[in-house]
């Protein structure tokens, strides 16, 4: 998990600005935009930590809850013949595309260096199971 900070249940992606000479980032998995910045790596992770406790702070004081509300449902767009490769796959296995889906999530969550390892530098996978 490269240019990812964590820091109690909170996770930020963080990236540098060449141009500004800043390191800067936000947290994930809020529904709000919470972004932080910092000159060195040392500051950039105490500004995350700063940025966290800030929030939740907030979320305290005026009854929010901090963590994003995830509905189990969203749409995946995938390429014609993949999406015919998986029905015909959970046809022939007896289970639903859904099955089979949350199926293949679960397995990539739990081997994260295979999966890694299927995906370059750009994030695009290189190589078909």
């Amino acid at each position: 998990m490269n240019d990812i900070l964590q820091y109690k249940s909170y996770y930020a992606s963080v990236h540098f600005s060449a141009g500004d000479e800043v390191f800067y980032g936000k947290i994930l998995g809020i529904n709000d935009l919470v972004s932080f910045e910092g000159s060195s790596v040392k500051e950039l992770k105490k500004a995350f930590k700063d940025a966290v406790e800030d929030y939740l702070e907030t979320c305290l004081e005026i009854g929010k809850v901090p963590e994003k509300t995830y509905k189990g449902t969203f749409n995946v767009r995938v390429p014609v013949t993949l999406h015919k490769e998986a029905s015909l796959f959970a046809a022939v296995h007896n289970i639903t595309l859904n099955e089979f889906v949350k199926t293949a999530l679960a397995f990539s969550l739990q081997r994260p260096e295979e999966v890694n390892r299927l995906i370059d530098n750009d994030n695009q996978i290189i190589q078909a199971v």
